[in-house]
C-alpha cells in the first residue's frame, strides 16, 4: 500500500470515528449547560460547569443511586449467568452427539424469529404463576438459556476445542462437568467477551421488562427511571441529561474491557494457527 492509499485509509477512517463519537461528546456537553438553556441556537460545542448542578438535581429528582444498583445488579447477574448456560449448552450441541440433536438444535433456532411482544401476554402470566412480579427473577432466569447465546457459544466452540483436547483431558481423568470448567471457558474467552457484551448492553438498556415487572420507582432500573423523569419534566432537563451520561458509563466501560479480551483471543487463535 502506498504513502497515499494509507493517508486516504487513515483520512476515511477518522472521519467514521468522528461521525460516530460525536453524539457521545454531545451528550456529555448537553449535561454540562444549565438545564433551562441546553436547546438553544446555534448549539452548544463546548463544555459548560453546570455538570455538577445537574447531577445534584438528578438525584434530587429521583432516587437515581438506587435505580443504578438495580440496573447494575440485575444486568451483573444476567450476564454471568448467560455466560455459564449458554457456554454449557453450546458445548454439548458443539462436541457431543446424542439422540433428537438436530431436532433440538432446528427448533431453538426457530424461536429466534419470534419477536418478542408476541409472547408478553403469556409470558407476563407465567411470571405471575411463579410469584416473580416485582423481582429481578423475570429478568435474569429466562434469557440464561436464551437461542442467540447457545448458537453463538456453539458455533465458536466447534471450531476453538479440538476433540483431541478433550480426549486427552477425559484420558488424564476429569469429568465431563471438569472439561467444561478447565478447558471449555478459557479456550471460549474471545466467543464469551461477545456474548458478555451483548448480554450486558441489552439487559442494562432494557426498558420494556422492567417497565412491566419492576414498575416502582424505587424499585426499578435506569431506563424506566429516566423515562418517568422525562414525561414528568416540564422545562429544566438539566438533570435528565446528567443521568444519560452516568448511564452511559458502564456501558463503555464493559465494551472497552471486554473489547481487549475480543481481540487478544482472536490473536492467540491467528498465532496458534
Amino acid at each position: 500500500m502506498t504513502n497515499g492509499s494509507k493517508i486516504l485509509l487513515y483520512a476515511v477512517l477518522i472521519f467514521f470515528v468522528f461521525i460516530f463519537s460525536f453524539p457521545f461528546y454531545y451528550v456529555f456537553v448537553l449535561a454540562s449547560q444549565e438545564g433551562t438553556n441546553m436547546y438553544t441556537y446555534p448549539p452548544h460545542i463546548f463544555f459548560n460547569s453546570y455538570y455538577l448542578t445537574n447531577i445534584i438535581k438528578l438525584f434530587e429528582d429521583i432516587p437515581f443511586g438506587i435505580n443504578f444498583l438495580n440496573s447494575a445488579g440485575i444486568a451483573t447477574l444476567a450476564t454471568f449467568g448467560t455466560a455459564f448456560f449458554c457456554t454449557m449448552s453450546g458445548f454439548a450441541l458443539a462436541k457431543y452427539e446424542f439422540k433428537g440433536k438436530k431436532i433440538i438444535y432446528t427448533f431453538m433456532l426457530s424461536t429466534i424469529a419470534i419477536p418478542t411482544f408476541l409472547n408478553i401476554i403469556p409470558f407476563f402470566k407465567m411470571m405471575i404463576a411463579f410469584n416473580w412480579y416485582g423481582t429481578w427473577l423475570p429478568l435474569i432466569i429466562p434469557g440464561l438459556a436464551n437461542a442467540f447465546g447457545i448458537f453463538l457459544m456453539a458455533q465458536f466452540l466447534k471450531e476453538a476445542v479440538p476433540f483431541d483436547l478433550l480426549s486427552a483431558a477425559r484420558i488424564d481423568g476429569l469429568s465431563e462437568f471438569g472439561i467444561l470448567m478447565k478447558v471449555v471457558f478459557p479456550l471460549a474467552q474471545a466467543g464469551l467477551a461477545i456474548l458478555m457484551i451483548v448480554t450486558f448492553v441489552g439487559s442494562w438498556n432494557n426498558l420494556l421488562g422492567p417497565l412491566i415487572f419492576l414498575p416502582q420507582l424505587l424499585k426499578t432500573t435506569i431506563p424506566v427511571a429516566l423515562t418517568l423523569l422525562f414525561n414528568n419534566l416540564e422545562g429544566d432537563r438539566g438533570g435528565l441529561m446528567a443521568g444519560n451520561t452516568l448511564a452511559i458509563l458502564p456501558l463503555m466501560l464493559v465494551v472497552l474491557t471486554f473489547s481487549k479480551k475480543i481481540i487478544a483471543g482472536l490473536t492467540a487463535g491467528s498465532l496458534k494457527g
